[in-house]
């Protein structure tokens, strides 16, 4: 039994989630319910990043605390992951007292290792507001692609600004011109970890989505230290003697919360949650399922803290990054705003639109999204393919239970097949071969079925032979009950209570009953 974490990128608190989120976090579910499935002992991690400025001027303009902005936002995204069926096995706040008490341990210890320290630095002033304004509060013109972009990285182009960058920033509360002035900070020395760094990506890269490889080893080429300590309101007060009026950043807590998730499931459970991150098996994972924006922070910035720590900790095994969701070739983005999760969710099947992200999702390449392209692939293939199938066999006119038969040998092959198939892409986080080997399935029964014309022996009354056709489309069926659960999990279940169907929990082949009951149900409706 392998051990397993599945970390999900934890969404912040600052708007709804939008399709594009749900298109990048579909792959951590896949693998959760994968990895139960084959035995394997499974930690599905994530949360709600609660932090920062964001839900502070929020929280600001509607007269009301940011625990209270975001409590909203907690609550709209767990309403979506659970609608989208994610299987998580807990999903925190990084605002919840256990993770803030963790990450404080976790910070000292890096600060007595040498690896927080206290610097000087000149950082952008805006004299409007009278404070210290922070990079992702500033605006600048990137020096790499000369787009206006946010102070902590460019958008467009992934470039880290230096503090000779933010020289004439804009102020994007108040649009004013900022100026550099000296303030003490507390810097986290990632440019310690560099030759370590380097040394972890080309030793691991075979495990990770080859954009999450190149745009690793472009960051890595010019390693710069980064701020650990925030001007902040709204925050994880610092524990650090002389720095206590300031937050830390809150990537590093909210990267963190992997860990603290692990630690609050090993207190209730029993377990030692040592042996999933400081494991030497190396058949045990870590995986980091993330969006494109989000790629270094799980390749290095994670890395960097874990080795701080210098306790042994386990870096991730897996990365499993995606790229954009787009529209008409635009970003969809919260900011941008448009294409909520929610109404598409509550206006249409969960499992249809799983489907749909997974096998038209932006896996390795930016992928485009419009309602006509779903409902598309939403009529041709979920219900022409996969609803067909199973109407047409186990609804088959004056079919009241399943009848026995015998299952045609080059079907039995292709079930094995498509097991194995499906098992190894899975593996190797190539979830759209995942999908399409199981839908190669389901077109081979259709064939099948086509071919023998189960309606001709059923006119001729071949009770033999009708009982074969209906019973190896019947086998498919009762398999695509297991093959399915990763990918649309609620539709496997439907499957397998029509089959009364108990052993599909596990990644193994089932067997069909003959003489069960048939009242099925249509598994789903037509987008008109």
């Amino acid at each position: 039994m392998r051990k397993i974490v599945i970390g999900l990128s934890w969404p912040y608190a600052n708007n709804n989630l939008h399709l594009g989120h749900v298109a990048s976090s579909l792959p951590a579910d896949v693998l959760a319910r994968y990895h139960r499935m084959v035995g394997d002992r499974v930690m599905f991690v994530g949360g709600t990043d609660c932090h920062g400025n964001k839900p502070a001027d929020k929280a600001r303009a509607r007269g009301v605390r940011p625990i209270d902005i975001v409590n909203e936002y907690d609550a709209s995204f767990r309403e979506v992951f659970n609608k989208m069926s994610f299987s998580l096995d807990l999903y925190a706040k990084t605002a919840d007292e256990e993770h803030k008490k963790l990450c404080k341990c976790f910070f000292k210890k890096m600060y007595e290792n040498g690896y927080i320290v206290p610097r000087s630095e000149m950082r952008p002033f805006c004299p409007k507001c009278n404070k210290f304004v922070q990079d992702n509060q500033i605006e600048i013109i990137c020096p790499r692609c000369g787009k206006i972009t946010k102070g902590d990285n460019c958008d467009n182009c992934g470039y880290v600004p230096t503090e000779k960058d933010m020289e004439n920033a804009k102020c994007r509360e108040c649009g004013s011109t900022c100026s550099l002035r000296e303030n003490k900070v507390l810097v986290f020395k990632l440019s310690a970890f560099k030759d370590q760094l380097i040394k972890y990506c080309e030793e691991s890269k075979n495990n990770w989505r080859i954009n999450a490889v190149s745009e690793t080893e472009k960051y890595l080429k010019d390693l710069l230290d980064r701020d650990f300590s925030r001007e902040l309101e709204w925050g994880i007060d610092v524990p650090i003697k002389g720095f206590e009026d300031k937050k830390v950043y809150v990537w590093y807590e909210a990267l963190l919360g992997y860990v603290t998730d692990t630690i609050r499931i090993c207190e209730k459970t029993g377990e030692n949650w040592e042996d999933f991150w400081k494991s030497t098996n190396p058949n045990d994972r870590i995986y980091m399922v993330h969006g494109k924006d989000n790629k270094t922070f799980h390749t290095i910035i994670l890395p960097a803290i874990l080795l701080s720590l210098e306790n042994g900790f386990r870096l991730p095994t897996h990365i499993c990054s995606s790229e954009y969701l787009t529209n008409k070739g635009e970003k969809i983005s919260k900011t941008k705003g448009g294409f909520e999760a929610l109404p598409w969710i509550n206006e249409y099947n969960a499992d249809s639109l799983r489907y749909y992200f997974i096998a038209n999702g932006p896996e390795s390449k930016d992928s485009d999204w419009s309602f006509d392209l779903y409902k598309t692939v939403h009529n041709t293939e979920v219900v022409n393919k996969l609803g067909n199938l199973v109407s047409r066999t186990l609804k088959f006119k004056g079919l009241e239970t399943l009848p026995n038969g015998i299952v045609d040998a080059q079907i039995k092959e292709k079930v094995a097949k498509t097991f194995t198939e499906t098992a190894e892409a899975i593996e190797k986080m190539e979830f759209k071969r995942a999908l399409a080997s199981v839908m190669e399935l389901v077109s081979e029964a259709n064939k099948y079925y086509d071919e023998k014309q189960p309606w001709v022996a059923a006119k001729a009354d071949d009770k033999t032979e009708f009982n074969n056709i209906i019973f190896t489309c019947s086998y498919v069926i009762a398999n695509l009950s297991v093959l399915l659960s990763p990918f649309m999990p609620n539709t496997a279940a439907k499957i397998a209570e029509f089959l009364s169907l108990s052993q599909t929990g596990n990644w193994k082949i089932v067997e069909p009953k003959a003489g069960v009951n048939l009242n099925i149900t249509p598994l789903f409706e037509r987008i008109v």
